[in-house]
Formats: C-alpha cells, sequence, structure tokens
C-alpha cells in the first residue's frame, strides 16, 4: 500500500489565518457597523457620551434583543413569524386579564400567559407543517388572529383598550421586582430586561455553534429536505423554534406590563420587522441555514443606539425608519458576500 504524498500547495492543509476566520464570521458585518455608529454619534452628541444615557441605550436595544435571539434563531432555522410583535402584547394581556378578571394571584396569570405564548409558538409550527405553507403566510394569518383577539378580549373583559390597574394585587410586587427591576453596576443604571437579554443572547449562542440541536437548526435552515434525508427531526426543530420565539415573546410581555402596569391592545404592531431587521444585521440570510445569534443582538444594539443617537445629536427623527431600510439592504448585501467569500474559504 502506497503512501499519499500531499503537496505543499494543497489546499486542503492551507492553515487560514486568524484575520480570514474573523471575516468569514456571519456577525461581522453588524460588529464593523455597530463600532461605526458608536464612533459616529460618540463624536456629533454630547448626550452620547453621558455615563448616565448608557443604561437608557441599553434598555432600548435589550427589549429588541431579547426578541431578536428568538427570531434569528427561527431564520437560521428557515422560517419567519410575522405574528412575534402582537405576540408580546398577547403574552402581556393574557397575564393581565386573566389575573384581574377572574382575581387570581398576578404569578398564576403569569405562568398562564407563559403556556398561552408556547402554544401560540407550537402551532405555528404544527400549521406550517401540517398545511406545507410558507411559514411567511402562515404567521401572517396569526399575526391579524392575534390583533383582533387582543383588541376584542380586552374590550370585552375592561370596557377599554388596555389592561386594568393591577397594582394592588397579590403577587404584583414580586412579579415586578423579577421582570422590571433595575440593576446598578457601577456608575450604570441597568434594566433587568439587559440582563435578560445578555442572558438569552449566551444561550441561544451556546444551542447554535455547541449541540447536537444547533446542527439540526443549521441543517434544517439550509436543506429540509437533506436534513430529514439523514435524519434530522426536521419538524420537532421548527416547532421547538416557534416556541422559542413564543418564550421571548413571553420575558419581553412581562416586562411591558410590569413596569408600564398596563398593557394596551393594539401594542406591537410592526415591531416583527424590527426584529427581523435586526436579526438580518446581524449576519442572518433570508433563505435560512446560515446566521449568528450575537450577531442578531448586535443588531439590536445598533437600533437601539441609531433611535437614541438621532434624538441626542438633534437629528430630525422622521429619517429613522429611512436609515433602517438602508441598514436592511446594506446588511443582506454583506451578508451574501461574507457567505460567499465563507463558502469559498
Amino acid at each position: 500500500m502506497t503512501a499519499t504524498t500531499v503537496t505543499a500547495g494543497d489546499d486542503r492543509v492551507a492553515t487560514r489565518s486568524r484575520a480570514a476566520l474573523f471575516l468569514s464570521r456571519p456577525e461581522v458585518g453588524a460588529l464593523i457597523g455597530a463600532i461605526a455608529i458608536a464612533v459616529l454619534f460618540l463624536a456629533v452628541a454630547p448626550a452620547f457620551r453621558s455615563v448616565d444615557n448608557v443604561g437608557t441605550i441599553l434598555y432600548g436595544s435589550s427589549t429588541i434583543g431579547i426578541m431578536a435571539v428568538g427570531v434569528s434563531l427561527l431564520m437560521i432555522g428557515g422560517e419567519f413569524d410575522l405574528s412575534a410583535g402582537v405576540g408580546v402584547t398577547t403574552s402581556g394581556l393574557t397575564a393581565a386579564l386573566t389575573a384581574w378578571d377572574l382575581g387570581l394571584n398576578v404569578w398564576t396569570g403569569v405562568i398562564i400567559a407563559l403556556v398561552v405564548s408556547l402554544a401560540i409558538g407550537a402551532f405555528n409550527g404544527w400549521l406550517l407543517h401540517v398545511t406545507g405553507l410558507p411559514s411567511f403566510l402562515v404567521t401572517l394569518g396569526t399575526f391579524f388572529v392575534l390583533q383582533g383577539v387582543n383588541l376584542a378580549v380586552t374590550r370585552i373583559v375592561t370596557g377599554g383598550v388596555s389592561s386594568a390597574d393591577m397594582t394592588d394585587m397579590a403577587g404584583w410586587g414580586s412579579a415586578q421586582k423579577v421582570f422590571a427591576a433595575q440593576v446598578t453596576i457601577g456608575a450604570v443604571k441597568l434594566n433587568i430586561t439587559v440582563l435578560f437579554w445578555v442572558l438569552l443572547t449566551a444561550i441561544g449562542g451556546f444551542l447554535l455553534l455547541r449541540t447536537t440541536v444547533g446542527n439540526w437548526i443549521l441543517a434544517s435552515g439550509g436543506d429540509a429536505a437533506a436534513a430529514r434525508a439523514v435524519g434530522v427531526p426536521v419538524t420537532a426543530t421548527k416547532i421547538g423554534l416557534f416556541m422559542g420565539v413564543g418564550f421571548c415573546a413571553w420575558v419581553t410581555g412581562m416586562h411591558m406590563l410590569f413596569n408600564f402596569n398596563n398593557v394596551q391592545s393594539g401594542a406591537g404592531v410592526g415591531n416583527e420587522f424590527i426584529y427581523i431587521i435586526a436579526a438580518v444585521i446581524g449576519g442572518c440570510l433570508l433563505t435560512g441555514g446560515y446566521g449568528s445569534v450575537v450577531g442578531a443582538s448586535v443588531g439590536a444594539l445598533i437600533f437601539g443606539m441609531t433611535q437614541l443617537g438621532i434624538t441626542y445629536a438633534g437629528w430630525n427623527p422622521d429619517w429613522f425608519k429611512t436609515f433602517l431600510g438602508a441598514m436592511l439592504l446594506g446588511a443582506t448585501l454583506v451578508n451574501m458576500y461574507v457567505k460567499k467569500k465563507a463558502d469559498a474559504r
């Protein structure tokens, strides 16, 4: 038997530089963008440089970032959830209305809301599997259903368009400490949502990159038929991803309820696009099979910095949505370029 000779120029044994490895990461575009935006607003907006405003910037980013974690994993798995924005409102209203109308401990309403949020996610995933319809259509239908239910049920229970005042109900104080507390780290005062955001990002990143489930997510989003052929439980994986979005919606919805003391039944409409924009800016392809949870969180940070940076700089805030659209188009082009270079290497 003769040994195989490997030539010095064989690219199978070529060593990739650290710079090449870094530039092949899906989140690299978002990271560079975040640094550029931070430098811009540090230069033009004195209030942006204030330590007192760091917590405000991170808070705005965290409420988007929590949802961006679940949405990015779902997009990497090849699906969308257009009901994510109103799903946050549904979760908050479920906790508020069940506890208030039935005279329950607030924590009972919180648990019921968790069950409902997970059930909505499971229903989306199940309906996707049964019908074979694109997730765009399935979750668009769920979006309208939840939007109508939020408004109609709130009117029936409270006679208005928002949940009732629950601050004197049993369990409110302890629940508020969990979902709407503030912590001080050094000179910076942070809302608890920032810690939730960091924790969920760490868990999501580890799940995607270091577990078998992460391989299933990538395979399901890349080529579902091929993934099934090699034994990947595609249906269960996608149902689980939709439920993950439901869990993130529950966390955000509970914060909304206990931070503002009520939930407006019409809230959340349009936020689903912000979550998707954060995920795309962070490196997630619309075609699935590629992306980064950490990148999606960086995308949420870009959103928070831009939203407040424009205000701090004294610029016309009417241009904010235009900026978001431009970032979405730019991020899509960058993501495609990075993926091509990564595949080539």
